[in-house]
């Protein structure tokens, strides 16, 4: 059947072999409204991607670029298990992430200056669920970007990647991803890498760097077939205009900042920031009755406008971004006066709050995080109802929040924003493999980082300030886990690299580079460029010096807390596990839940029940105590040899039926209820009595057989 399309333009698909499937980039088939829209097929995986570039620059300090995941349950051939919402709505925090990871390396590809509003979408129309749609969107973007006509200096393209059985692979199924022991994200740019991403189970130093080879050399199909639709649809190139200081402008401030700046810009960061102000306001004082218009020296102050003397403050903001430069490639100072290597001081406590189950104040300079521990049965537990997770849990949450306050601004507080989500993330990432089993730490465990103070690598402390306080709460980790943020600073081919980045560093810096692991290997890692890509020499070369970070902010770590406490707080609840045959938990839920109700009811307990046969029971003492011996009675099996406190049910002519356990009745022979002759059993036993039986028999057909001799009652 002939296709009709309404845009009257010639369909064109581009096609080629990727790790053993076809891959697939389409155009004019759909989304003909959009500036570009790109249709990616892979496996039975369908992605589109779309972008809208806005009419006309928008007056503003920064790109306005957004980039956004739209997950359908659709695709999944799913209707979301929420009770009461069955439309997609607000994304989920695993498609925000998703975003998040999308937008990072595209981001750094447009020039300094652009300030048309982009906007980017891409939209998992079919998933396959052999592997995650992410890297798919991921080339959707890219394409849909190559074919807009705007500046963007692409294309990208990425691969997650897992090692199995000695052997990187992307792609990976569910299974394999259970198997693996990283989960690395690489979006790569010829040869060059554009963005890391990780979340791996101690992995050495050398194997990141031989991964992101790896990907280097994998991913390129995916940049030739977005540069074989490039060629065939003729891109035309849209016109702009870069909103940038001006050159006359610029070289004016720079003459100015460099006679007036120098050893002013350094030491403490509040006395620096303060001298920054200063010189700013002194730079306004003496450029206002030069520049401003007028024939007297009061009018040129008073026509010094708002619009020139921003133009003038951005020009002076470059300059101090290009003296922390020049100090670090010059002089090897950085702006507070540290050594390349060196960490700022750090300060931390646990235990310093009341009432809460885990605290802690990690201090590194003037970035501070306090974390906060809350331990609670398994049932409060997070569902995840996403498109990829079918009745998945979060046992392990982390979540992060960082108001305006903690940057020395007025702002609004509302919902956490995606650098939040993001942040807290990375943080649960580097803790969630070193966390006890279920089986071993029957606990859902929440732990919440509030930054209090913003100079830089606030992730990195959540990471180390919440490792602290789980400690502080008595969860057994297997290893402590510390973090540091590295910065990178190119001078032509020459890298510097800096450990423990700050703010001013990162503004005016290459590269923003988070790790975090233990003694033995990386949990962690998340790299960010803001150049057009680097070569791996150089990011191994990061990579190497942050093992040194990571010892020494452990070591103090460790010297805070040296291990977890041996005892949960007082008053973190109690929780009693046992494991049973999952065949017996139908037995402790009983018909409609009957049982189980029953069972909470009468205790005061909560009961928690895992597929797995794991009980786990919480509350008072002397109710986890009731609980645990009622459920223990239901899936007990009848023991040979074993003694009983049982139940008389029913009295027959030739002896009893005694209850042993819930269900399970036992055959007490008249001549097993007395070492004397017993002529009428109901002058001996009456129904609802309690007796102590042994169990001495289980015949063929399941009938036990109870003996009172020799017991004493």
């Amino acid at each position: 059947m002939e296709i009709i399309n309404p845009s009257g333009k010639q369909m064109i698909k581009v096609e080629t072999e990727l790790f053993g499937k076809k891959l697939t980039l389409e155009v004019n088939r759909v989304g003909f409204r959009s500036t570009s829209s790109v249709l990616v097929t892979y496996g039975d995986t369908v992605v589109l991607g779309s972008v809208v570039v806005g009419k006309k620059p928008v007056v503003q300090d920064f790109f306005p670029l957004s980039v956004d995941y739209e997950e359908k349950f659709y695709a999944a051939g799913k209707i979301s298990g929420s009770k009461f919402i069955k439309r997609e709505g607000k994304p989920a925090d695993e498609a925000i992430l998703v975003g998040r990871l999308i937008d990072r390396p595209i981001r750094p590809l447009f020039p300094k200056g652009y300030r048309q509003e982009v906007q980017v979408v891409t939209t998992v129309l079919s998933m396959d669920p052999g592997f995650r749609p992410d890297m798919v969107a991921m080339l959707a973007a890219s394409s849909a970007l190559m074919l807009s006509g705007t500046p963007f200096d692409g294309p990208v393209a990425g691969l997650r990647i897992g090692r199995i059985n000695g052997e990187f692979k992307a792609f990976l199924s569910p299974e394999e991803r259970e198997q693996s022991m990283m989960d690395l994200v690489v979006a790569c740019k010829d040869g060059k890498v554009m963005m890391v991403e990780a979340g791996m189970d101690e992995v050495p130093e050398a194997m990141i760097v031989e991964a992101m080879y790896w990907a280097v050399k994998n991913v390129q199909p995916m940049l030739d077939l977005q540069r074989e639709l490039v060629e065939k649809v003729g891109v035309v190139a849209q016109e702009y205009e870069l909103v940038l200081p001006d050159v006359d402008i610029q070289r004016v401030v720079d003459a100015w900042c460099e006679k007036h700046m120098g050893e002013r810009v350094r030491g403490n960061v509040l006395e620096r920031q303060k001298a920054v102000d200063e010189l700013k306001a002194e730079m306004n004082a003496e450029f206002a009755p030069q520049l401003g218009k007028g024939e007297t020296e009061e009018e040129k102050i008073e026509n010094y406008t708002e619009e020139m003397q921003s133009e003038y403050e951005q020009a002076f903001d470059l300059a101090v971004h290009k003296e922390v430069r020049r100090g670090i490639i010059e002089e090897g100072i950085r702006p507070d006066g540290r050594k390349l290597t060196e960490v700022r001081p750090l300060s931390s406590q646990v235990g310093i709050l009341p009432r809460v189950h885990g605290s802690s104040l990690f201090t590194r300079g003037l970035t501070q995080a306090m974390n906060i521990v809350t331990l609670a049965p398994l049932s409060f537990a997070q569902v995840v109802d996403t498109m990829e997770v079918t009745d998945g849990k979060r046992r392990y949450m982390h979540h992060y929040n960082a108001p305006s306050y903690t940057v020395g601004e007025p702002g609004r507080i509302g919902a956490p924003g995606r650098r939040e989500i993001g942040h807290g993330y990375l943080a649960e990432r580097a803790i969630l493999p070193m966390l006890p089993s279920e089986e071993d730490f029957p606990y859902a465990i929440r732990s919440v980082t509030e930054i209090m103070s913003q100079n830089g690598s606030t992730s990195m402390a959540a990471t180390c300030s919440s490792c602290m306080a789980l400690m502080d709460a008595g969860v057994p980790l297997k290893r402590p886990v510390s973090g540091v943020a590295m910065g990178l600073m190119m001078d032509g081919e020459t890298p510097y690299v800096l450990t423990d980045l700050m703010d001013a560093e990162d503004f005016a810096g290459d590269m923003d580079f988070k790790v975090t692991g233990t003694t033995e290997g990386v949990t962690a890692l998340q790299m960010d460029m803001k150049v057009h890509g680097l070569p791996v020499e150089i990011l191994e070369k990061a990579i190497e010096q942050s093992h040194e970070g990571r010892m020494f902010i452990l070591k103090h770590m460790l010297e805070v807390i040296p291990e977890p406490r041996k005892e949960i707080s007082v008053y973190a609840p109690r929780i009693e596990k046992l494991m049973v045959n999952p065949e017996k938990i139908g037995a402790i839920i009983g018909k409609g839940g009957e049982m189980i109700n029953k069972i909470t009811s009468e205790t005061g307990a909560m009961v928690d029940i895992e597929d797995s046969g794991l009980v786990t029971v919480s509350g008072e003492n002397e109710a986890i105590e009731k609980a645990v011996t009622w459920i223990r009675g239901l899936v007990e099996e009848p023991e040979v040899g074993k003694i009983y406190e049982g139940t008389v049910a029913t009295i027959k002519d030739f002896g009893a039926f005694v209850t042993i356990l819930p269900g399970v009745d036992g055959m007490l022979h008249v001549s097993q209820i007395s070492e004397k002759r017993v002529e009428n059993v109901g002058d001996v036993l009456k129904v609802g009595q309690k007796v102590k039986v042994k169990l001495v028999a289980i015949d063929d057909r399941g009938r036990l057989s109870l003996t009172m001799k020799g017991i004493e009652q």
